[in-house]
């Protein structure tokens, strides 16, 4: 989920980037290597997790929204990283985009589909919560799980399948965050960025790595 690919993100050190977890289950949040965490839904869920249903996940959330607003002040911009199809992700993540956007930030929502193996009700969950948090963000980038695997082939193993989809959603956070934050052959600012992708709705992107003497076209 959400969680593994933020702790991945910070392993990986993304320059210029605040990394906060948002969790219902707070033994998950006493494991993590994020320095900023916030539990939401105390009352609701004793921090035992939101049990794969949306609802709670969005019951959480409201019921920490204030916290949420005061951390997100701001900000510049928010991604959003969230596995779509259990409880907290999925119920919580719309939420947490509709505070971001109420206060004027750039909002940017990087988000997986389930595997096929996971289960119809899980896909059909994530439907719905990839639906609602569409409505909340300024740009939405969608990453399939069972897309990958067909990339993977069929000797990868579930480990590395979902450590795969971490990677995936690493990198694109890394690869707009950096746009901003590192120098290159041509320079993008914030201005620049927020102008694409302020009320984008859907979006794609790609990224390669490339060496030797061609390698911009190859």
């Amino acid at each position: 989920g959400g969680g593994n690919a933020v702790e991945h993100m910070v392993r990986e050190s993304i320059e210029g980037v605040e990394f906060i977890s948002v969790n219902t289950d707070a033994q998950a949040l006493r494991k993590t290597s994020v320095n900023t965490v916030i539990q939401i839904g105390g009352d609701i869920t004793k921090g035992l997790g939101a049990g794969a249903n949306p609802q709670v996940g969005r019951e959480a959330a409201l019921e920490d929204r204030d916290r949420l607003k005061e951390i997100l002040t701001g900000a510049d911009m928010v991604f959003i990283a969230a596995g779509m199809g259990g409880g907290t992700g999925t119920g919580a993540a719309p939420v947490i985009a509709e505070v971001a956007k109420e206060l004027g930030v750039l909002t940017v929502a990087v988000v997986t589909k389930p595997f096929g193996f996971e289960g119809k009700k899980r896909l059909a969950f994530a439907e719905q919560g990839i639906e609602e948090l569409s409505k909340h963000v300024d740009s939405l980038i969608t990453i399939p799980n069972e897309k990958l695997l067909k990339v993977l082939g069929r000797g990868v193993t579930l480990l590395e399948a979902f450590a795969s989809a971490n990677d995936v959603l690493k990198n694109a956070v890394q690869g707009i965050a950096e746009l901003i934050t590192r120098p290159g052959m041509i320079n993008v600012d914030f201005a620049d960025v927020r102008t694409v992708m302020s009320e984008m709705g859907h979006a794609m992107m790609g990224s390669g790595v490339s060496k030797g003497e061609d390698r911009a076209e190859e």
